[in-house]
C-alpha cells in the first residue's frame, strides 16, 4: 500500500476515540455563532491532549494515556432506521464526492521510485503523453526516501478511509462509538443558569432512557454529565459569571463543572491583529454531509440540536439527497467565505485548550476508571460460578437472550441479540473502555474472553467484532509485543462478509488489517487481503483497494512491477466504472510506464487508446492527441478493425511545434558581389548561442555608452533581430515599416503517409497607429484589420503583404521548417495569429482527409475532393515566472511577445561590404583592405561607429593627422607599402641618428580629444558625418595579424543612428564575424641595461647630463617554419615610443644595412637610449631605420596599432616623471615612520623604464611563382631594467588551478624593497687614462689621478658610503690589482640629492708597471630618511683596467 501520512498506531488510535456529546442552550449557541462556529466545532481543534494522562487499572497499576484525542459532537436525534450491511445511496455519493475532490497537487514534486529496471513516477496525475511517457525518468528523480519504502502517498484513499470510518453508524454489538459523556453548555447571560442546566440534564436523560430514540447510543446508563458555563467577555457581567460558577461548584462539585470565558476580542482590534484560524483544516470535513445509518445530516443545520427530525422524506432517498446536496454546496461556499474565530484571542484559545484538558483529566478519565473498576468487580464476583452452572442458570431462567431464528439458522446468520445487562456484553463493554484509554493488554484479555463466549453462543456478529478488536489490541500492546494474530482478522472478515452479510464491517476490518500487515512489511499478505475485498457491488471501493494492492506489489523486497501495472489497469477500469475519470487516467498513465517499450504492442495500444479517450472526456486535448498519435507510430501493431475505432479521434495535422517558432526582422543577407564580401549579420540559418548573444549584447552596450557620453540609457534594450524560445520575449519587438518579417514554423508529420500542404500563409491582425501623432490622439483613431476573412485579402495586402507558399511537402514522420514572410506597409501593432493551408493526401494513399478548423477526422468522408482548408493557431507559452514569492509558490508564466511586433516608422538601413579582406595573416602583419558602406534606405544615417572584440586588429586611421589619401581604386596600390615612408638621405649610416616626432595619444582616439576609439569603439569618418539615402562610401581599413598563431574569431558591431530623431528605435546595429588564420612570424625579446659611460659633455639637455642613457638589446628570432611561402624576414626599422625615453642610435648596425633572417635564425641589435625631457601628454616616437627608407611610425597605421594594442606601458602604473622639489621634500619628510609602500615605490622607480619598442619588418613571400613583400610590426614593452620583455605573452601554465581556489586570497602583505632593488640606487663610473707612463727608476711611486662619478638614480635623497679598502687578500684579488693601493682618505660618507651627480677625486698608487683593475671601490647606499635600514652594496661597474708603462 502507499505510505500514509499517519503511522499505523496513530491511524488506529484516531479511528477509535472516546465520544462526547454536547447539549447547548440557545443563548450559548448565540455566543459561539459570533465566531461562525457551533460549540462542538469551537472545541474541535483543541481536542487532542498535548500532555499525558494517568489512571489506575483494576490492579491499582498506573496506566499512562498518551496523545489522547476525544471526539465532541452535537446531539442529533432521528427516528430509528434498520441497520444495513451495505452503504446507502447517499453514503456512496458522499464517498464518491470525497474521492473525486481529492486529486494530486498540480506542479508538485514528482515522486519517482526505482523498482528493478523501472523508474516509476507515482505522484503525478497528468503524465504528458507528448513526452513519450517521461522518456528520461532520471531527470525527474528529485527525492528518494531514506527508508526502504518510498514516500508516495494517496491522499484520496486516506480521505475515503477517514470519511468511511466517520460515517459508520453506531452498532449494538460494540460500544466504541457510543457516547461516554455529555457536555451541558449554558450561557452566563441566562436569567437563572442553574434551571437551564436542570432542563438540559432532564432532556439528556429523556433522550437516553425514554426508548423513543435509538440514536445517539450511549455507552453506560450512568452517563457523565459535565456542566459548562459559557461567558461572553464582550457583553456579559464577569462578576456575575464568577458568582454563578461558585454556586455551580457547590452544587455539582469542582470536578463536574467549568467556567469557560470566550469572545475577548473587540471589533476595533480585529483589523490590526492577525489571529490564526485553526478551524479551517477541520471544518472542511464537517461541512460535508455525514452518513449515519443511511441518513443524511448536515452538521451546520441551523435548527436547534434538540429539535427532532420529523421530515417525511425517506432518509437516503434521491429527492432528499438532491435537496441536501444543494444546501450543502451553498453552505460550504458561504462558510468558506466567512472567517472563523473572529472574536477569539490567543488567550481564548488557551482557555479552550485548558478546558478540554480539565474536562478530560478531572472528569472523563476518572469516570472511565470508575466504570472499569465496577465492571471488573462484577465480572470477578461471577468467576466463582462454574461456566456450566452459569450457562445452565441462564438456560433455565431464560438468560435474556432472544433468538430471532432457529438454532440451525444461527450457524449461518448473526441473528442473536443480547440484552444490555448480559454478562457477555459487560465483558465487551469493559474491553472497549480499556481500549479507548490505551490499556491494550487488559483489553486483549477481555476481548479474548468475550470471543469464546460469543462463539459458544453462535453469536457470530458479536464474535467477529471481538476477534477484530482482539487482533488490533494484540498489535498495539507495548513492551514484548504479542504476535499479530492475522487469522483473527481473516476469520472476522469472512464472518462479516459471508455469515453476517455486512460489507461495511468487513471493509473496516480489512482496512485495519492491511495497515497492520503493511507496517510489518507483509506486503504480499496485505495485497491478497485487499484483492479479496473487491466485489461487483461497489466499483469505488474495489478501485481503491486494487490500487493499494498494486502499491503493495512494488513495495516488496523484490518488487513485482508487472503485477503493479496489471492491478493499476484493473483499478483504472473500476475507477472508470465508478465515474472517477481523473483517477482512471492516472492509473492508466502509471501502468503505461511499465508496458512502454517492452514489445507488448497490443497492451500498449489498448492503454494509449484508453488514455486518449479519458483525456478527451476530461477536456485535455493535448494529452488525447499525443496518446492517439502514439497508436499511429511505427511500433503500433493495431489491426485494421482496431484502427477503425479512431474514426472520432481529434488530431491536428500536421503537428506544429509552436514554441520552436522563430521570427526574423529585416531583409535576408545579400550575397557577395564579385570581390565584395558582405557582412554576415544575423540569419535564420544560424543556431542560437547564449554565450554569443551575451557577447553581442556587451558590445552593443559599449558602443551605446560611447555614443551617449559614457552612460548607457535606462531604456536601453539590446537589439534582437531573430527571436526564438531562448531569447527575451517579454517586450513587444520593434520592426520597421517596409522591411520584411520572416516567421519560421516547424511542421512535423506524425503519420506514416506523406502530406501535401498548399497555399500556406500566415494569419494576422493589425491595429493601425500613427506614431508621429500624440499617443492620446492615436488611441481613439486606431483601426483594426485582419486577413482572417478571405474576402479582404486585397485590402489587407495594402497594409500587410502576405507571402503564400504554393506547395509544401512532408514525408512520412518528417520534421521540416517553412519560412513565411510578411511585409508591413503601415505603422501600428501587428499580431501574428497562426497559419492557414490546404491539406491533401498524395494520390498513392487513395484516402480522403477531412480537415476543418484545428481537427482532423480520420476515416471515411462524404466529400469527393482530396483537399480541405485547415487552420492552426500559434500559441506560445511564455517563460515560467520565478522572481517573487508568489511566483515561486505558484505556476505562472509571463508573456511571449515574439509574434506581436510593433511596426515603427522608417529607419536607415546599412549594408557593409569588404574588399581585399584577407583570411590568413602572419602574426603582426599589416594589410590594407577597403570597406564600403551603403545606405539602402530612404532615411539618412549618422553616428556611424564600430566596436569589436579585437580592437587591436583593425584601424580606419587617424583623422587628425596627415594620412595617405584613399586611392580611387584598391588595385592601384598593389604591392605598395601600407606605411608612410621617407627616403634615407644619401650617405647616411643606418641607425646612426634617430628621427624624433612628438605625438599625442588623443590624436589616435585615446583620452580626450580622440576620435572615439576609447573602450574599443571607433567612430568611422564620413563626409559631413552623414550617409545620405542611396549613397555609398569606400574607406581604407588597415588590418594587423594577431600576435598568437591559430584561428581567431573576430566580431565587428557597426552602430548607426537615424538623422531624423524622435523615433521609437534609437539606433540600429549590423553584425559581422570573420575568421583569421594567423601564422608565426618573428619573436622579439628586449632587455634594458644601465649604461656605465659618463654622459656626453656636449649634451644639451640637463636630463641627459644626469642619469640619461641606457643600453637596449633587441633579440629577434625567425620562428616561421616556411609557412605561407615565407622565404626570409628583413628588419627594416626599430622605433621607440615613450614619454621619457627614446632610442638614440644603433651601436651595431649590420653591414648590409638591414638585418636579414632566414627560418630559425636570430639576430641581436644593441641600441643606446637616452632620457628626454617629458612633454605633457606627448609620446616621443624615435625611428632608427636599418634600410634605405624610413617608416614614419608616428602616423597611420603604425601609431594606430601601437595605441590599439594592450594599454601603453606607462598606463599600467603611475607615470615616472621628474618630481617637484615640494613633492620630494614631502616624501623625505615622511621620516622613518613612512610606509613601506612609499619606500618600495621610490626604490622601484629607480629601475623603471617605460619604453616601448616597435620592430618593423618585411617578409618576402612567394605566391603563384610571384614574389610579394609583406609588412608588419611587433611591439615589446620594457618596464624594468634587467627584466626581459617579449612580444609573445607567455600562456598561463597554471590557469586551471585557479578554479580550485575555493577561499578568497588574502591581500598581499606590505613588502619592503628587495636587496636587488636597493642595489640600483647609485650608478658609479671611474674616469681615468687608459695608459700611464711613469719612470720607476727615478721615482718608485707612481700616482695616477682617478675620478669616481656617483649618480643618484632615485627621486629621494640617498646616503652614500665609499670604501676604498681592499675587501680580501685572496690570491685572485692580488692577481688583479697586485701592489696597487689608494692614497689619501680611504672611506667617504656623502649625501646625494635626488638624481644628483657627484664626482669624487681619488689617487691610485702603483709600485710596478703592469695592468691593474681600478674597479675596487665599494659603494654602499641607503635612503636618507630610513635610519633603521642598513646600507646596501651597490652593483659595481665592469672591470676598469689601466696599463702602467715604465718609462725608461
Amino acid at each position: 500500500m502507499a505510505q500514509c501520512v499517519q503511522s499505523v498506531h496513530e491511524f488506529i488510535q484516531d479511528s477509535f476515540v472516546p465520544m462526547v456529546a454536547v447539549l447547548c442552550s440557545e443563548d450559548a449557541e448565540k455566543v459561539t455563532r459570533k465566531n461562525n462556529l457551533n460549540f462542538s466545532e469551537l472545541l474541535r481543534p483543541f481536542c487532542r491532549l498535548t500532555s499525558e494522562g494517568h489512571m489506575r487499572d483494576p490492579n491499582n497499576q498506573v496506566q499512562v494515556v498518551k496523545n489522547l484525542r476525544i471526539s465532541v459532537n452535537n446531539v442529533v436525534t432521528r427516528p430509528s432506521v434498520p441497520a444495513s450491511g451495505t452503504p446507502s445511496l447517499a453514503q456512496r455519493l458522499l464517498l464518491s464526492e470525497v474521492v473525486s475532490t481529492c486529486q494530486p497537487a498540480e506542479g508538485g514534486v514528482a515522486n519517482v521510485i526505482t523498482a528493478g529496471d523501472y523508474d516509476l513516477n507515482i505522484s503525478d496525475r497528468s503524465l504528458k503523453a507528448s513526452v513519450p511517457w517521461y522518456r528520461d525518468w532520471r531527470d525527474t528523480l528529485t527525492e528518494l526516501s531514506t527508508s526502504k519504502h518510498y514516500t508516495a502517498t494517496t491522499p484520496w484513499f486516506e480521505a475515503y478511509r477517514e470519511t468511511f470510518l466517520q460515517s459508520m453508524p453506531a452498532a449494538d454489538h460494540e460500544f466504541l462509538n457510543h457516547y461516554l459523556a455529555c457536555l451541558l453548555v449554558v450561557s452566563s447571560s441566562e436569567a437563572v443558569p442553574v434551571e437551564k442546566f436542570l432542563k438540559l440534564s432532564q432532556e439528556q436523560h429523556r433522550i437516553q432512557h425514554s426508548g423513543e430514540y435509538t440514536n445517539p447510543k450511549w455507552f453506560i446508563p450512568n452517563t457523565l454529565k459535565y456542566y459548562v458555563l459559557l461567558h461572553d467577555m464582550s457583553q456579559g457581567d464577569e462578576h456575575r459569571a464568577d458568582s454563578v460558577y461558585e454556586d455551580m461548584k457547590q452544587r455539582y462539585g469542582a470536578q463536574g463543572c467549568y467556567l469557560l470565558k470566550v469572545n475577548s476580542r473587540t471589533a476595533a482590534a480585529g483589523a490590526d491583529e492577525q489571529i490564526p484560524d485553526p478551524w479551517s483544516q477541520y471544518l472542511h470535513k464537517s461541512k460535508q454531509v455525514l452518513c449515519v445509518d443511511g441518513s443524511l445530516v448536515n452538521s451546520l443545520d441551523s435548527t436547534h440540536p434538540l429539535q427532532l427530525d420529523t421530515s417525511g422524506d425517506t432518509p437516503g432517498s434521491l429527492d432528499a439527497l438532491r435537496a441536501v446536496a444543494v444546501e450543502t454546496k451553498a453552505g460550504t461556499a458561504a462558510a468558506a467565505a466567512a472567517s472563523h474565530g473572529a472574536c477569539l484571542t490567543l488567550n481564548d484559545h488557551d482557555r479552550i485548550r485548558q478546558f478540554i484538558q480539565e474536562f478530560t483529566f478531572r472528569g472523563l478519565l476518572p469516570h472511565i476508571e470508575k466504570n472499569i473498576r465496577q465492571l471488573n468487580d462484577q465480572l470477578v464476583s461471577r468467576k466463582g460460578l462454574s461456566r456450566s452452572l452459569f450457562s445452565a442458570t441462564k438456560k433455565w431462567f431464560g438468560g435474556g437472550k432472544v433468538p430471532e431464528k432457529s438454532i440451525a439458522e444461527l450457524k449461518n446468520t448473526s441473528g442473536l441479540l443480547y440484552p444490555p445487562e448480559a454478562p457477555e456484553l459487560q465483558i465487551r463493554k469493559m474491553a472497549d473502555l480499556c481500549f479507548l484509554v490505551q490499556h491494550y493488554e487488559l483489553a486483549y484479555s477481555c476481548y479474548h474472553t468475550a470471543k469464546k463466549d460469543f462463539l459458544s453462543d453462535q453469536a457470530m456478529l458479536y464474535a467477529a467484532g471481538a476477534l477484530e478488536m482482539a487482533a488490533v489490541s494484540a498489535f498495539l500492546q507495548g513492551g514484548a509485543p504479542r504476535p499479530y494474530p492475522a487469522h483473527y482478522m481473516d476469520t472476522a472478515i469472512q464472518t462479516y462478509r459471508d455469515v453476517c452479510k455486512n460489507m461495511h464491517l468487513a471493509e473496516r476490518c480489512a482496512l485495519l488489517s492491511a495497515e497492520i500487515l503493511k507496517s510489518q512489511a507483509k506486503f504480499s499478505d496485505a495485497a491478497t487481503l485487499l484483492i479479496k475485498m473487491t466485489s461487483e457491488d461497489c466499483d469505488l471501493r474495489s478501485a481503491l483497494l486494487l490500487e493499494q494492492a498494486a502499491h503493495c506489489f512494488i513495495n516488496m523486497r523484490n518488487p513485482m512491477v508487472r503485477k503493479f501495472a496489471f492491478h493499476m489497469i484493473l483499478a483504472g477500469h473500476r475507477f472508470s466504472k465508478a465515474g472517477q475519470k481523473r483517477h482512471a487516467l492516472r492509473c492508466y498513465c502509471q501502468a503505461m510506464q511499465v508496458y512502454k517499450g517492452k514489445g507488448w504492442s497490443l497492451a500498449e495500444d489498448h492503454i494509449n487508446f484508453t488514455i486518449g479517450r479519458q483525456s478527451f472526456t476530461l477536456r485535455q486535448p493535448e494529452n488525447a492527441v499525443s496518446a492517439f498519435r502514439h497508436i499511429l507510430t511505427n511500433e503500433s501493431q493495431q489491426a485494421s478493425s482496431q484502427q477503425a475505432d479512431l474514426d472520432s479521434v481529434l488530431l491536428p495535422l500536421p503537428y506544429i511545434n509552436s514554441s520552436a517558432t522563430r521570427v526574423y526582422f529585416g531583409h535576408e543577407r545579400r550575397l557577395a558581389e564579385g570581390e565584395k564580401q558582405a557582412a554576415t549579420h544575423v540569419s535564420l540559418d544560424q543556431e542560437f548561442d547564449r554565450d554569443l548573444a551575451a557577447m553581442w549584447r556587451d558590445l552593443e552596450e559599449q558602443v551605446v555608452a560611447s555614443a551617449n557620453r559614457g552612460v548607457v540609457p535606462a531604456t536601453f534594450q539590446a537589439t534582437q533581430c531573430c527571436l526564438n524560445s531562448q531569447t527575451d520575449n517579454l517586450r513587444f519587438p520593434l520592426a520597421v515599416v517596409e522591411e520584411p518579417i520572416i516567421v519560421e514554423v516547424v511542421f512535423r508529420n506524425p503519420l506514416k503517409v506523406p502530406l501535401v500542404l498548399s497555399d500556406v500563409s500566415l494569419l494576422w491582425k493589425f491595429t493601425l497607429k500613427d506614431f508621429s501623432r500624440p499617443q492620446d490622439a492615436a488611441v481613439g483613431d486606431a483601426l483594426a484589420f485582419s486577413n482572417e476573412k478571405e474576402t479582404l485579402t486585397k485590402q489587407s495586402d495594402d497594409i500587410i503583404a502576405t507571402e503564400v507558399i504554393p506547395e509544401f511537402f512532408l514525408n512520412p514522420e518528417e520534421t521540416k521548417v517553412a519560412r513565411l514572410k510578411l511585409l508591413p506597409h503601415q505603422t501600428g501593432q501587428l499580431n501574428i495569429l497562426g497559419l492557414v493551408y490546404n491539406l491533401a493526401s498524395t494520390p498513392s494513399t487513395g484516402g480522403v482527409w477531412q480537415y476543418t478548423a484545428l481537427v482532423l477526422f480520420i476515416g471515411p468522408s462524404p466529400a469527393d475532393g482530396t483537399s480541405v482548408r485547415g487552420r492552426q493557431d500559434l500559441e506560445i507559452q511564455g517563460p515560467r515566472l520565478n522572481q517573487t514569492k508568489e511566483e515561486k509558490t505558484s505556476v505562472s508564466h509571463g508573456p511571449d511577445r515574439r509574434l506581436d511586433p510593433t511596426i515603427t516608422p522608417p529607419m536607415p538601413l546599412l549594408e557593409v561590404f569588404f574588399l581585399q579582406f584577407p583570411t590568413a595573416l602572419l602574426c603582426g602583419e599589416i594589410r590594407k583592405a577597403y570597406v564600403e558602406f551603403c545606405n539602402v534606405s530612404g532615411v539618412p544615417l549618422c553616428g556611424l561607429r564600430v566596436v569589436s572584440t579585437h580592437p587591436d586588429f583593425f584601424t580606419f586611421g587617424s583623422s587628425s593627422l596627415a594620412t595617405p589619401l584613399t586611392p580611387l581604386s584598391p588595385t592601384s596600390f598593389e604591392n605598395c607599402s601600407a606605411y608612410k615612408t621617407l627616403a634615407t638621405p644619401p650617405g647616411a649610416t643606418p641607425g646612426s641618428v634617430a628621427a624624433v616626432t612628438l605625438v599625442s595619444a588623443g590624436d589616435f582616439g585615446l583620452g580626450e580629444g580622440g576620435s572615439g576609439t576609447s573602450n574599443g569603439v571607433a567612430e568611422i569618418p564620413l563626409e559631413d558625418r552623414v550617409l545620405k539615402p542611396g549613397q555609398s562610401t569606400q574607406l581604407p581599413l588597415w588590418l594587423r595579424g594577431p600576435d598568437h598563431e591559430g584561428v581567431h574569431e573576430i566580431n565587428f558591431l557597426f552602430y548607426y543612428e537615424s538623422a531624423v530623431k524622435g523615433g521609437k528605435i534609437s539606433h540600429r546595429v549590423l553584425r559581422h564575424t570573420v575568421f583569421i588564420c594567423a601564422s608565426r612570424s618573428l619573436c622579439v625579446r628586449a632587455t634594458a641595461c644601465r649604461s656605465n659611460t659618463l654622459p656626453e659633455e656636449e649634451a644639451e639637455e640637463e636630463d641627459e647630463r644626469r642619469n640619461g642613457s641606457m643600453l637596449v638589446f633587441v633579440d629577434v628570432e625567425n620562428i616561421n617554419t616556411n609557412e605561407a611561402g615565407v622565404r626570409e624576414f628583413h628588419i627594416a626599422q626599430v622605433s621607440s615610443s615613450s614619454k621619457q625615453w627614446r632610442l638614440h642610435r644603433c651601436i651595431n648596425p649590420a653591414e648590409d644595412k638591414d638585418c636579414k633572417l632566414n627560418s630559425r635564425e636570430r639576430g641581436k641589435l644593441c641600441f643606446r637610449a637616452t632620457r628626454c625631457k617629458p612633454v605633457q601628454e606627448k609620446y616621443i616616437f624615435a625611428d632608427l631605420s636599418l634600410g634605405n627608407e624610413q617608416i614614419i611610425s608616428s602616423t597611420t597605421p603604425c601609431a594606430d596599432f601601437f595605441f590599439r594594442r594592450c594599454p601603453p606601458s606607462d598606463s599600467r602604473r603611475p607615470p615616472v616623471a621628474v618630481e617637484t622639489q615640494g613633492r620630494l621634500s614631502r616624501s623625505q619628510g615622511a621620516g622613518p615612520g613612512g610606509g613601506a609602500e612609499d619606500l618600495t615605490s621610490l626604490v622601484r622607480k629607480c629601475n623603471e623604464v617605460d619604453l616601448d619598442i616597435i620592430v618593423l619588418w618585411k617578409a618576402f613571400v612567394v605566391e603563384d611563382n610571384k614574389q610579394v613583400i609583406l609588412e608588419g610590426q611587433l611591439h615589446v614593452a620594457l618596464q624594468t631594467i634587467g627584466k626581459e620583455a617579449c612580444s609573445l605573452t607567455q600562456k598561463e601554465e597554471a590557469q586551471e588551478m585557479v578554479l580550485l581556489k575555493f577561499k578568497p586570497e588574502l591581500p598581499p602583505p606590505m613588502t619592503r624593497p628587495s636587496m636587488e632593488q636597493l642595489s640600483h640606487l647609485i650608478k658609479t663610473n671611474l674616469h681615468y687614462p687608459e695608459s700611464y707612463r711613469h719612470p720607476f727608476i727615478h721615482k718608485s711611486l707612481c700616482l695616477v689621478p682617478v675620478t669616481l662619478t656617483l649618480s643618484n638614480c632615485s627621486l629621494a635623497q640617498v646616503d652614500v658610503i665609499i670604501d676604498l679598502r681592499h675587501k680580501t687578500t685572496s690570491p685572485e684579488s692580488l692577481e688583479v690589482h697586485g701592489s696597487f693601493t689608494w692614497l689619501g682618505q680611504t672611506q667617504y660618507k656623502l649625501q646625494l640629492r635626488a638624481q644628483e651627480v657627484m664626482r669624487v677625486p681619488l689617487r691610485a698608487c702603483f709600485l710596478h708597471a703592469g695592468v691593474y683593475n681600478l674597479g675596487t671601490p665599494r659603494v654602499f647606499a641607503k635612503l636618507a630618511d630610513q635610519g633603521a635600514m642598513c646600507e646596501t652594496s651597490q652593483q659595481t661597474a665592469t672591470p676598469a683596467l689601466i696599463i702602467i708603462i715604465n718609462d725608461t
